[in-house]
Formats: structure tokens, sequence, C-alpha cells
């Protein structure tokens, strides 16, 4: 069987599907996410980051936009560099540059406000990035509680040249999100006692069903 069509295995694609029920939101479908996330790929590469505010917001916060990556940058959704270093053009391909750097940056300085998201993603940010930014700011707060400052800042380096210039605490966060937060924490020591599964505590169990019902209720 060749490789476009494992891509298209009806078994592949039901897998995935359930997949994306495990997301925290109950209505997430990672099929419906994926253009969109798509959407705000292009409108970063295409449109973002040759805009001044992006681009002066990015020198304030030390990290390289895509078109200024050397040897090898990207200054549009319809390049793409090759693994062997080399820039070839693939306009059927989606764009190689991830986002998630750069949400991250936006979190850990306290930047991650919705007209600065919006201005570096474009219209569809809150379907298209907005779930990666929800676990981004749950990240931090684990990063947080994980080690102290020191520990974080490395954690949010990217390399020697674009290290992170200043830590911020989570801004704005709401009590549901650190509820959340502190669930996800919750079942993150269980596990670390091997407390999975059959062993899962009850307790737990029915924090996380009942979290469960209010997501569905809203929907």
């Amino acid at each position: 069987m060749s490789g476009s069509d494992n891509q298209f295995d009806p078994a592949t694609m039901a897998g995935l599907s359930e997949a994306s029920q495990g997301s925290d939101d109950s209505n997430f479908d990672i099929f419906e996410w994926y253009p969109r996330y798509q959407s705000c790929q292009r409108y970063f590469l295409d449109h973002a980051q040759h805009s001044v505010p992006v681009q002066a917001l990015s020198a304030f916060l030390n990290i390289q936009l895509p078109f200024q990556k050397q040897p090898f940058p990207t200054f549009n959704s319809s390049s793409a560099s090759s693994t062997l270093g080399q820039q070839q053009q693939q306009p059927n391909l989606p764009p190689s540059v991830s986002l998630v750097p750069y949400i991250r940056r936006l979190v850990a300085t306290g930047m991650d406000f919705p007209g600065v998201l919006h201005g570096f993603f474009g219209d569809d940010w809150t379907t298209g990035i907005g779930s990666l930014h929800e676990h981004e700011r749950r990240n931090y707060l684990f990063a947080a509680k994980s080690g102290g400052w020191a520990s974080v800042k490395k954690d949010y380096d990217m390399g020697p040249s674009e290290t992170v210039p200043f830590l911020r605490p989570l801004q704005g966060p709401i009590d549901t999100e650190l509820e959340a937060a502190e669930r996800s924490w919750s079942e993150w020591l269980a596990m670390e006692d091997w407390m999975v599964g059959p062993r899962f505590p009850d307790t737990l169990q029915d924090s996380s069903s009942q979290a469960s019902r209010h997501r569905a209720s809203r929907s």
C-alpha cells in the first residue's frame, strides 16, 4: 500500500477522530481545526511577519520571525525549506513553520492579549490556535509550579540567541482556567503515583465527569 493510501486509511481517520475527542473541549474536532490552523499559518507568514507592529514586538521579545531566520528564511506560505536545508517552492504543501514557539513567547512574556493574537494569526485565531493558546497557558502554569524562575526561563529560552528577555505571571487568568489547571495537575500527580486506569482516584474521576458535563451544557 502506498503512502498516499495510508494517509486516507479509514481506520487511521477513525482513530484520529476518536483522539480528537480526548481534548479538554468535548466539541473539539481535529479535522475542523486543522484548516483553521493552516489559515493562521498562512496569515502569519504572508502578512503578519511583514508588518511593522509584529516585527517591533518580536524584536522586543527577542524572537526571530520566519523571514529573518538564516540561512534559510521563509518569506511566505508558498515557500518551505527542505530537510537538507535547500529552499524549494512547494505550493501544494502546508507551511512548515510551527506557530507554537510564537504562542509560547507571547504567553511567557504576558503579551498574549486577544488583539496581539489577532495581529499575529489573523481572523481565524480563536479556532485556529485558540486551543493551543489555552494549553500553552496551562503549560506555563505547570512550569511555574514545577520549578523556580531560573528553571522556567531556561525552558522558555530558544537557544543562546533567542533567550526570553523577561517573564511575567500569567496574564488575565479566570477561575475556570485555574480550576481546569488544578484538575490537570492533580491528574498528573496521580499518574506519577501510577494511579491510572482502575487505580484512578474516584474524587478526580468525579471532578473530570463534572467538568465534561459542564462543557457539554455550554454547547
